[in-house]
């Protein structure tokens, strides 16, 4: 009786050790490439059953990353993992759906998991689906801007300047047909962060040092007409802004 007993728990831990290493086996894992300039990807995939895809990307600190799934299956999501997480997501899809958009806390490699509820995966069930993740900004720090006037009062309750609208247009819209929220950081004068959150969610941060306009390492064209600033970023996202935004008054 004793010697079955101990055959019977040795099966019943293989069986278990074999069926973690199934689970593992069935996480595919593919690099997320952004094209040249762009700041975000478009993928498509398919998930049947327990099989799980993890989309890696490299962000840094202070960017914001904006994750998107569109699937006609109401069991597929997707989480999103900090660099060396072991399983623990910063964000959650089934308990929290599938658009997030939230400033990194962290640099180095992000993952985007793509799968099936388990009941789901146990009727091996199918899921086409169509993923966009977009990385944008990263902040320039206060300590880089230098320190706003002391007159120059924060809006309560947020940690920015001024809010407001401005005028913006993606793509091949005519120009100024947009409004896009905004709030800016002030710095010494001359130098400013413009948070900008245009239509579908992402977020642009601007950061103006005197006469220089960046983004991050995205692509930025800018020139000023006057008292109005022209941005162009990534020959796509267009904006004008005044220069009393960065200078405030």
């Amino acid at each position: 009786m004793v010697k079955a007993l101990v055959h019977l728990m040795v099966a019943c831990a293989v069986l278990f050790v074999g069926s973690r290493v199934l689970a593992a086996d069935s996480i595919e894992v593919r690099p997320l490439h952004f094209a040249k300039g762009a700041s975000s990807a478009t993928v498509k995939g398919s998930l049947t059953g327990s099989k799980t895809i993890d989309y890696k990307l490299r962000a840094r600190a202070g960017q914001t990353m904006t994750v998107s799934l569109k699937t006609a299956n109401t069991a597929n999501y997707f989480n999103v993992l900090p660099p060396g997480s072991k399983d623990v997501a910063i964000f959650v899809g089934s308990t929290s759906g599938n658009e997030w958009t939230g400033q990194l806390e962290a640099d180095g490699e992000y993952t985007v998991r793509v799968y099936l509820m388990r009941s789901a995966a146990r009727r091996s069930e199918t899921a086409n689906f169509t993923l966009t993740v977009g990385v944008t900004g990263g902040s320039t720090g206060a300590a880089a801007l230098g320190t706003a006037p002391a007159s120059d009062a924060k809006v309560k309750g947020t940690p920015y300047h001024a809010t407001g609208p401005l005028t913006c247009w993606m793509g091949n819209a005519p120009a100024g047909s947009s409004q896009c929220e905004f709030g800016v950081i002030r710095g010494k004068p001359g130098n400013a962060e413009v948070h900008i959150k245009p239509a579908g969610g992402l977020e642009r941060v601007l950061t103006f040092m005197g006469n220089t306009v960046s983004s991050g390492n995205e692509k930025v064209k800018a020139s000023k007409t006057g008292d109005l600033w022209t941005i162009e970023v990534n020959d796509y996202e267009h904006y004008k802004i005044p220069e009393a935004v960065i200078l405030g008054g």
